[in-house]
């Protein structure tokens, strides 16, 4: 039993003998067995071999189907013939969908208003009665659960149901019978838990060896705060770029099952999970979506910081269900994610021959941005993107800056500067009295920009505002926002009351250096 430092003693999980669960799961009525394919760029790269199991191929695009199919079949039939309910906003809701259809019966869907077009159409297309309600998951799960009393309906879970668990635990049974040498770890993205407990219940009963590794984003780390803190940890705020795995408190059975079985939690960032989305295309030439890339980031990242060469490595591929309006930003983001572009901020003196020195430093490399701005008298601000082999070649170009004289500032790893500061035109403005630079996250919706606008004080005038469509189920803005200092008790209280996850980027050095 894999035991974290902060639960020695982990809570008994319900009884369920998940071997058996797993072994008679009925699933493959809907769902085929995908196939534990061989990556050959991405493994060359990393010196080991990498095996992708590739739930995108199944006919919803995603593992979920396994699950719903495996919960609903086992209902009972009076159960079944009264309908199902579930509440999601893409996967999941396939699945329901498509099982629901096969059996016989009927499905309601609960979708955030705030869910794709293109996600609506498909849960439509397979069946789904769908029922919009709601800014947010929560807003849905709740709607649902309140119709489920009121029709009569059975909720089928996304995943806290040893049903649903046992039916995502078929791909770690299909992983051992597919591949019997040695397997080093297993990569498995996290939303609720219930992919990574049943996978982890069947491999781990069978082959203790195998290293059980789970995956979440940066910003949706449920599990990987639950595990620490000994017990489940509600997230106030999740990022929305992985919107497949973007929960905010992982399930009670899911909590227990990877208190005892998983052996530990990366996090990767938006970066890295488009970097990972392209080298899975440049080896298959399919297109996961950010949830599905999770364990491939993961599985890059575990190789380079353990060493380790030879190894075979299985990353589960756990969706397909892009936006392909999002494929502009992820190709964006996957340069940077593959340390392919760093970018800097270089500060010249305003004289003869500076910028002739200045690229003289490039040299031969191949830039990707370049802005000129002059500062004052004295000095002037280039902003800068140049090509790299990696995160050490960008660290050495810095040095190379700093070394000819340069005052240098390295904005790769920079969110500010990734999302909007490259993409604007500024500069310092006398007229910007007492301005606050703050970053914003909204549902890409209708009236979500009025809503922001709307809310705030008429005293307060916008100095600054950026905004670009990234083709994701969100929005980011930048604003600089005139707040008199006496007033800032009622601009904290309309930041606490807005809803918005926000950023305060008053203190960011880019901020001060090309808008300031």
């Amino acid at each position: 039993m894999i035991v974290h430092p902060a639960s020695a003693t982990p809570p008994t999980p319900m009884y369920c003998d998940y071997l058996v669960q797993i072994l008679t799961a009925r699933v493959y009525d809907v769902a085929q067995e995908t196939p534990l394919e061989y990556a050959p760029n991405l493994s060359r790269r990393l010196n080991n071999k990498l095996l992708l199991k590739r739930e995108d191929m199944q006919s919803v695009f995603s593992f979920k189907l396994r699950g719903a199919y495996n919960k609903m079949v086992n209902l009972p039939p009076d159960l079944l013939k009264q309908g199902v309910i579930a509440a999601s906003a893409g996967n999941h809701a396939q699945g329901v969908a498509l099982s629901a259809s096969r059996l016989g019966t009927q499905a309601i869907i609960v979708m955030p208003v705030t869910t794709p077009q293109v996600k609506v159409d498909a849960v439509k297309a397979r069946g789904g009665h769908v029922v919009l309600h709601g800014n947010t998951y929560d807003d849905a799960y709740a709607y649902a659960r309140q119709l489920e009393a009121e029709k009569g309906l059975t909720f089928i879970h996304p995943f806290d149901d040893p049903d649903v668990i046992a039916g995502q635990g078929t791909i770690g049974m299909e992983i051992l019978r597919q591949y019997q040498q040695p397997i080093h770890a297993i990569f498995v993205a996290i939303g609720g838990g219930g992919l990574i407990a049943g996978i982890a219940a069947y491999v781990k009963r069978l082959r203790p060896e195998i290293k059980i590794i789970g995956v979440e984003p940066v910003d949706a780390d449920a599990m990987s705060q639950s595990l620490k803190a000994g017990k489940r940890v509600r997230l106030s705020q999740v990022g929305l770029f992985a919107d497949g795995v973007a929960v905010r408190e992982v399930g009670e059975e899911t909590f227990h099952l990877c208190q005892q079985y998983v052996d530990e939690i990366i996090l990767v960032d938006t970066d890295d999970t488009c970097a990972a989305i392209k080298d899975v295309f440049e080896d298959t030439r399919s297109i996961l979506e950010p949830a599905g890339a999770l364990a491939i980031a993961a599985a890059k990242a575990y190789a380079e910081r353990e060493q380790i060469e030879g190894q075979t490595l299985v990353a589960v591929a756990c969706g397909a269900n892009m936006n392909f309006d999002r494929l502009r930003f992820v190709a964006e983001r996957a340069e940077l994610g593959e340390r392919r572009e760093a970018i800097f901020a270089v500060t010249i003196p305003e004289e003869r021959g500076s910028l002739r020195k200045f690229c003289e430093c490039i040299g031969d490399r191949n830039l990707t941005e370049f802005n000129y701005r002059i500062a004052s008298a004295q000095e002037a601000h280039i902003f800068v993107g140049l090509q790299i082999q990696n995160r050490a070649d960008a660290v050495k170009m810095g040095e190379t800056f700093k070394g000819c004289g340069f005052q240098t500032l390295d904005l790769t790893d920079d969110e500010l500067t990734k999302l909007h500061l490259r993409h604007m035109v500024g500069g310092h403005s006398p007229l910007a009295e007492h301005e606050l630079l703050y970053r914003f996250e909204f549902p890409e919706r209708p009236g979500a920009l009025m809503k922001f606008v709307g809310s705030m004080s008429p005293n307060w005038n916008i100095s600054m505002f950026h905004y670009r469509n990234n083709g994701a189920d969100y929005g980011k803005i930048v604003v600089g926002i005139q707040v008199p200092p006496q007033e800032m008790t009622e601009w904290q209280a309309f930041l606490d009351t807005l809803g918005y996850q926000y950023w305060d980027e008053n203190q960011n050095p880019a901020y001060k250096l090309f808008l300031g």
